[in-house]
């Protein structure tokens, strides 16, 4: 991996939206970040791999990053960067577009690598979309996270966050404005937990299967991670979204070791 330069640093832009969403995370929801990253990795190449369960995902985790010191560049749906303002903004702030379902999805992977190469450190949802597991946990994952880390040699450290859920509906923004209301008045709690780098137990993706069972393992760990957030919710979350779609067909099956 290339390392004579000096590690990408975030622009003034994106440090200021993390403040910013901070302030919103806060006005919205009780905030509770807990764990870390080790001081070697803070700085990037790093991979962070969080489950995805609300569109207000992406202001949890630029909050709680900002709550660590960490500057992560989000890979990110095409559609944010079609945003009027807000996509200029994003690419200014280094983000990197994801436009899933065509053949430049690669080309987002290719990106990744080079800014993870360069120092960077790269937040990326490995179950490549909001999860629709029935109970709410990490469903299987795509490969993206762990060619990524496998390529470029990067650490893995999994970031599992629960109660953005009780926020926003998964079909925001249909019935954003109620779960706004709802939230400024009942300020759930939203947790978010920095848990320990993952051994991913391969060395490179060109080993027949590795990626595959490098995701694995990067699930497993969400899935250990996210346990204690949610401890008096085993199988059912309590709070229910009523617009959210439920799809068995991605349930994650933890592998023997």
């Amino acid at each position: 991996m290339d390392t004579a330069h000096s590690p990408w640093q975030p622009p003034l832009i994106w440090r200021a939206a993390q403040l910013l969403a901070r302030a919103l995370v806060g006005l919205l929801a009780r905030l509770e970040v807990t764990g870390d990253v080790p001081e070697q990795f803070r700085r990037g190449p790093l991979v962070l791999a969080a489950n995805h369960i609300s569109p207000f995902d992406p202001l949890v985790m630029a909050a709680a990053c900002q709550t660590r010191g960490i500057g992560p560049r989000i890979m990110a749906t095409a559609g944010l960067f079609r945003v009027p303002v807000l996509g200029a903004a994003m690419r200014h702030a280094g983000h990197i577009r994801v436009d899933r379902g065509t053949s430049a999805v690669h080309r987002a992977l290719d990106d990744a690598a080079s800014a993870v190469a360069r120092g960077s450190v790269i937040l990326i949802y490995p179950e490549g979309r909001i999860g629709l597991d029935p109970g709410m946990w990490p469903e299987r994952g795509k490969t993206g996270a762990a060619r990524l880390a496998l390529a470029c040699g990067a650490p893995v450290v999994p970031v599992a966050q629960w109660g953005s859920h009780e926020v926003l509906p998964y079909q925001a923004p249909r019935g954003m404005l109620r779960g706004i209301a709802r939230s400024l008045w009942r300020r759930p709690v939203v947790r978010v937990h920095f848990g320990t780098p993952v051994d991913l137990g391969e060395t490179t993706a060109a080993h027949p299967g590795a990626a595959r069972r490098a995701t694995d393992r990067i699930i497993d760990a969400l899935t250990d991670t996210l346990a204690p957030l949610r401890p008096d919710e085993p199988d059912l979350p309590r709070h229910v979204d009523p617009g959210r779609p439920s799809d068995p067909s991605r349930v994650h099956r933890r592998n023997p070791r």
